[in-house]
């Protein structure tokens, strides 16, 4: 059991000195891609919330509050994972989450960066909303069109 608590420790050092990050005093800090802090990331693991949405979250209000800009890289999935704590499939399935709201984008060989602010991701979020309302009633694609260009 020590020697893997021992493990675990190293490896989560590595992790963060390979993504040039650094957890200290609450703070996660994104190095020379992310300039600014993120502030502490608070899970709340016995909350009714999935942990992937609260990291979810957390990443959406540093881009909110200006922390992280658009064209700003973040560390790998594995580093974040590391410093926050849980394992790389919740903080990938966060990223994809948010990547699918317009906030993040994929890119081979490139990493994961910041899309655009938080805005688009919620006109994003309410476009969904309004998507699965007019199947829930039975509008086709072409009836919402018209809709919203009437609307528009």
């Amino acid at each position: 059991m020590r020697a893997l608590r021992n493990h675990a420790a190293r490896t989560k050092s590595t992790a963060v000195r390979r993504a040039g990050s650094w957890w200290s005093s609450g703070h996660l800090c994104f190095g020379a891609n992310v300039t600014s802090i993120i502030t502490p990331v608070k899970l709340d693991r016995a909350a009714g919330t999935d942990l992937y949405e609260q990291v979810a979250a957390e990443i959406r209000r540093a881009i909110a509050a200006g922390e992280a800009a658009p064209g700003d890289r973040l560390p790998p999935a594995r580093d974040l994972a590391a410093v926050i704590g849980v394992n790389t499939n919740t903080v990938l399935r966060a990223l994809r989450l948010l990547r699918d709201e317009g906030l993040l984008e994929f890119r081979r060989g490139r990493g994961i960066s910041v899309a655009a602010e938080p805005a688009r991701g919620v006109v994003v979020e309410q476009a969904r909303e309004l998507i699965e309302s007019a199947r829930r009633h039975g509008y086709r694609v072409d009836e919402v069109t018209e809709l919203i260009t009437e609307l528009w």
